[in-house]
């Protein structure tokens, strides 16, 4: 059983909860406000926000018909019959009341706005495939990941460490946001067939290949652009565009979303994971070096 939850949490997924966070912590640093504890819990909090959100999926997409035998991406626990969906039910409450630990400690630190960008978060996570409006199948699951695993988790870092918001987490947020959607983008690309047959209609389902090619063109764009505009604008030394060591990496991941279909994409989709790791790692360094 353990192991068939551990499988649902998608640790290949998980990237994307801690790359916020690394590049968050970074920016309190350069900004004289580095706290350990504050960094730690949202750390956790997002790690377990990010965990009961694949378990919302995972319970969600089965009973809605996205997940069948013709799936082409790694296995779903429900789906396969590995776990009831009462028990992933379970599982997802487990998830998002441990989140909610963290966020009791963090509003403790930071006060109210903890908890409006926790509840915010773990609404979000479930009506991601929850709920009468799904936003993954509305098309609205791109704009859902840019903004909770980008603007609002570095910026919400960032907070509950320096008590404020200065414009470098915003600018901080953006390549994350974008590299975060990227691999929504991969995954939608994957599974497009599918989901159309689901009635999942992402953005990759609407606009097709090209349309999705275009979309992740323009999120590595954007991610590649903020390293040397913060040089420019003298928010932050040479060391920031460490980052860009990484691009041949993400010429790859576009250039495989060119001419991948289905489940060769799976290896597109851990690569996509490992370069928001990896950048955000860098990154992170850029700003800690100065």
């Amino acid at each position: 059983m353990l192991r068939s939850f551990l499988l649902a949490s998608r640790p290949k997924t998980l990237p994307a909860a801690l790359a916020p966070v690394v590049v968050g912590s970074a920016a309190a640093w350069s900004e004289g406000g580095f706290r350990p504890g504050p960094a730690l819990a949202a750390l956790l909090g997002a790690l377990f926000i990010q965990i009961g959100t694949n378990f919302a999926n995972d319970v969600f997409d089965f009973e809605k018909g996205a997940d069948t035998a013709q799936r082409v991406g790694p296995t779903r626990a429900v789906a396969a019959g590995l776990v009831s969906p009462a028990q992933m039910r379970a599982g997802m409450a487990v998830a998002f009341a441990l989140a909610t630990l963290c966020g009791l400690y963090l509003t403790w630190i930071a006060g109210w706005p903890v908890v409006a960008i926790g509840v915010a978060s773990i609404a979000a996570g479930i009506a991601y495939t929850g709920g009468p409006y799904p936003l993954g199948y509305h098309g609205l699951g791109d704009v859902f990941v840019f903004v909770f695993f980008g603007l609002v988790a570095v910026a919400g870092t960032v907070y509950v460490q320096l008590l404020r918001l200065p414009a470098l987490a915003l600018w901080a947020a953006l390549p994350v946001g974008g590299l975060s959607t990227a691999i929504l983008v991969i995954n939608n690309l994957r599974d497009r067939h599918t989901d159309a047959v689901a009635g999942k209609r992402t953005l990759a389902v609407r606009f097709g290949r090209r349309g999705a090619v275009v979309e992740l063109a323009l999120l590595l764009l954007a991610a590649y652009v903020v390293p040397p505009l913060l040089l420019a604008r003298g928010a932050a030394g040479g060391w920031i565009c460490l980052p860009l060591l990484t691009l041949p990496l993400a010429w790859r991941l576009l250039a495989q979303a060119r001419r991948l279909d289905g489940a060769p994409l799976n290896d597109a989709l851990a690569g996509s994971a490992r370069l928001l790791l990896l950048y955000a790692l860098l990154f992170a360094g850029g700003l800690v070096l100065g």
